[in-house]
């Protein structure tokens, strides 16, 4: 279960939630696709193109050309002493190929997304066949869609617990905004709802049926609008993977010479445990996002070398201030002094 935390407008939260979907689709894996907001039909209209093993140099050749240029500039800003030191690799996984690359100025065909069987829950449809209903004294949205994917689970054969006859498969269940005011839930509009538990208790049975079968689930949330922080506590320990995206957009990072190459923070507060007591850690802490013109990347944080001499010495000031809060990191919550990554 990886639980999303959606940044300020759900820009990039909602891109990395159709990356999920689209490396399903490539992989041949079964969808669930669940949406208060928007139609699943129009998600998976938008998902971004493949890029195939031989054509991946060709279509980033640009891409590559300008991070060259970048790197060349920066060498120009670099004392001579410390030219002839080891380069740390800006991406954790540079050196190994994992999983499959998209180009997100390009949307997947039609006939890649047929190629799959998929399966969606749009609640406002949902909600007009049968009238409401309320069960264990959750809401009824939750309940609806808790009886899908159960249903689904069930009658397509991703049960583990009984052998599978057909050749077996994965499904890739995403939810879109949990949570929100569309969901009928409302842990967004005040300090005490009304109905605090609802929430839990679906991922606490969600998560029950995620164990028992071949499935795996992303969801997004807007935790910037949930102002009782014991509820995302307790949705966080409900969750195996808690990734919060922060935006730059709107902020004063936007125009901080710190930030300039990149457009937000990746915090990742948790990470999967499964059969341990402990989860493998490393000594990244700090990680970013930027959103070239074909890819979605996610890198370490670098400070610059030495600023400019047009910025001020306030500026300075406030730029030595966010180093230090970076040093805390998304690694906050890791043990000892190490820090997490993924």
């Amino acid at each position: 279960l990886v639980f999303t935390e959606e940044d300020k407008y759900g820009l990039y939260s909602n891109l990395l939630f159709k990356y999920f979907l689209a490396e399903g689709v490539v992989c041949g894996h079964d969808l669930f696709v669940a949406s208060a907001k928007e139609h699943p039909d129009n998600i998976l209209k938008e998902l971004p193109a493949p890029l195939l093993d031989d054509t991946y140099g060709k279509e980033l050749g640009d891409e590559a050309a300008a991070v060259k240029s970048e790197d060349f500039q920066d060498s120009m800003k670099i004392a001579w002493r410390y030219q002839n030191l080891p380069k740390i690799e800006a991406s954790p996984t540079t050196y190994t190929k994992f999983g499959h690359y998209y180009d997100i100025s390009k949307k997947m065909s039609p006939e890649l997304c047929q190629s799959v069987k998929w399966h969606s829950f749009y609640l406002h449809e949902e909600l007009s066949f049968e009238p409401k209903m309320k069960t264990c004294n959750m809401n009824c949205g939750y309940a609806r869609l808790l009886q899908s994917i159960q249903r689904i689970i069930s009658q397509e054969g991703f049960d583990g617990s009984d052998p599978q006859k057909k050749q077996r498969n994965v499904l890739r269940i995403g939810i879109q905004s949990l949570g929100s005011v569309l969901w009928g839930d409302d842990i967004c509009c005040s300090d005490t709802p009304e109905d605090a538990h609802s929430l839990t208790k679906f991922l606490y049975v969600l998560r029950g049926l995620l164990r028992k079968s071949l499935s795996a689930c992303i969801i997004t949330v807007p935790a910037h609008l949930i102002q009782n922080k014991a509820i995302m506590e307790r949705v966080t320990n409900l969750s195996d993977m808690v990734v919060g995206l922060e935006s730059f957009i709107g902020s004063e990072r936007e125009t901080n010479p710190l930030y300039k190459d990149y457009h937000g923070l990746v915090h990742v507060h948790q990470i999967p445990r499964l059969n341990s007591l402990i989860c493998d850690v490393s000594d990244t802490k700090d990680l970013a996002f930027r959103l070239k013109r074909k890819l979605f990347t996610i890198e370490r944080l670098h400070l610059p070398p030495d600023l400019s001499d047009t910025v001020s010495r306030a500026s300075k000031q406030d730029l030595a201030g966010s180093a230090k809060l970076l040093s805390s990191g998304c690694g906050a919550m890791a043990i000892g002094k190490k820090h997490l990554d993924f």
